[in-house]
């Protein structure tokens, strides 16, 4: 990708993060200690894992992925347990602080800490009934990154083609059975979410939560 593509995208992630920012500060203490729909995580540990790139160096990431031989996702619990222990109060602060920080995960361009930070706002807002709003442009550049051209379904197991399209934007991609719902719950469906299965339409929709289910039997 050109450099300059990759200098607008940090500051679309930029933008995302202290529009976020200014979302979390509206919070009451309830909305804080809420479930997000991550389940492990409240409302809190999702912000606190946006701020854990932002505020703590990749060298001690590191040594928190020795001490959990090399578990990513443990080591990622870890890490945003001790920011929202340690800054419960400030991580609105801190993410529109460190906002412009151009940390991207390794093996990875600056697409992917772009899709974090909508999806992880999405994860926040949608259990508590708030509006974020993300512009149409940045939405779609995130879900050309979560859906390949082809339209597969980034899932593990047998490869599922779908269409996927959105009712609140002009976006498509992929061929075959039509699977339907806002941007946003599209991105939800995406990345994992198995609530969000319930806000899609669509022949696609009924074959993907087919497939999910018979992977959880198997």
């Amino acid at each position: 990708m050109p450099e300059e593509s990759n200098d607008t995208i940090f500051a679309e992630i930029a933008d995302e993060r202290r529009s976020l920012a200014r979302t979390l500060e509206t919070l009451t203490p309830e909305q804080w200690d809420a479930q997000s729909l991550c389940e492990v995580w409240t409302v809190r540990d999702v912000a606190a894992h946006l701020v854990v790139p932002l505020i703590v160096p990749l060298w001690q990431f590191g040594l928190v992925m020795v001490r959990t031989r090399g578990n990513f996702d443990r080591a990622n619990q870890l890490m945003t347990t001790r920011v929202r222990r340690e800054h419960e109060d400030e991580l609105p602060a801190l993410l529109t602080a460190h906002a412009d920080k151009k940390f991207t995960p390794p093996g990875h361009g600056p697409l992917a800490p772009l899709s974090d930070v909508i999806v992880h706002g999405l994860d926040l807002c949608t259990p508590l009934g708030i509006e974020h709003h993300v512009p149409d442009h940045r939405m779609i550049t995130m879900l050309d990154f979560l859906v390949p051209a082809s339209g597969a379904a980034p899932f593990k197991g047998p490869e599922l083609r779908l269409q996927w399209r959105a009712t609140d934007l002009d976006w498509s991609r992929g061929e075959g059975p039509v699977i339907e719902g806002s941007a946003g719950t599209l991105a939800l469906v995406l990345t994992g979410r198995s609530s969000a299965l319930a806000d899609v339409t669509g022949p696609g929709a009924e074959q993907l939560a087919q497939a999910r289910a018979n992977r959880r039997r198997a």
